[in-house]
C-alpha cells in the first residue's frame, strides 16, 4: 500500500470525522467503552439569552472543564467559583474522583488554586509570554 503524507491547514469536516472515529474505536477497543456525559452550566441574561458559562464532560473518574467565561462586568461576584462548585457536585454524583483544567488567565489559574485545584504541568514561553497551566483537584 503507497502511503502519502501532505501538510494542509485543514481537512474537510468529513475527513476529520473519519480521524475521529477511527480514534475513538481504537481508544474503546484499548482502554475499554468510555461513560463520557456532557455537563454544563450556562449563564444567562435578563433576556435567557446565554452570555457565558461552563462547558465540559465527565468520563473515566474525572470531570474536564472544558471552558469557563464570565463576562468582564460580572467578575468578582463568585460566579466562577459557584460553576465549579456545581459542575463538581455533579461529578461527585456521578462517581468522579477529581477534576481538571488547563488555563492560559493568571487570575482564573488564582481562583482554581484558590478552589482547592492544583498545578499538575506547565507549558512555558508560549508567544507573547504565557503560558498554559494544567491542573486538578482530588475530591
Amino acid at each position: 500500500m503507497d502511503i502519502e503524507l501532505k501538510l494542509t491547514e485543514g481537512v474537510a469536516p468529513e475527513e476529520e470525522e473519519i480521524i475521529l472515529n477511527r480514534l475513538k474505536a481504537y481508544n474503546v477497543a484499548t482502554f475499554g467503552q468510555s461513560d463520557r456525559r456532557e455537563l454544563a452550566v450556562p449563564l444567562y441574561d435578563d433576556g435567557g439569552k446565554v452570555i457565558g458559562g461552563l462547558t465540559g464532560y465527565t468520563g473515566r473518574g474525572w470531570l474536564y472543564v472544558a471552558m469557563l467565561y464570565i463576562p468582564d462586568g460580572l467578575r468578582g461576584r463568585g460566579l466562577a467559583a459557584r460553576m465549579l462548585d456545581m459542575a463538581e457536585t455533579e461529578a461527585r454524583a456521578r462517581g468522579c474522583m477529581g477534576a481538571y483544567i488547563d488555563t492560559m488567565n493568571p487570575q482564573a489559574l488564582r481562583l482554581y488554586l484558590k478552589q482547592g485545584y492544583c498545578e499538575i504541568g506547565r507549558l512555558r514561553d508560549l508567544a507573547g509570554g504565557h503560558s498554559v497551566t494544567w491542573l486538578e483537584k482530588r475530591f
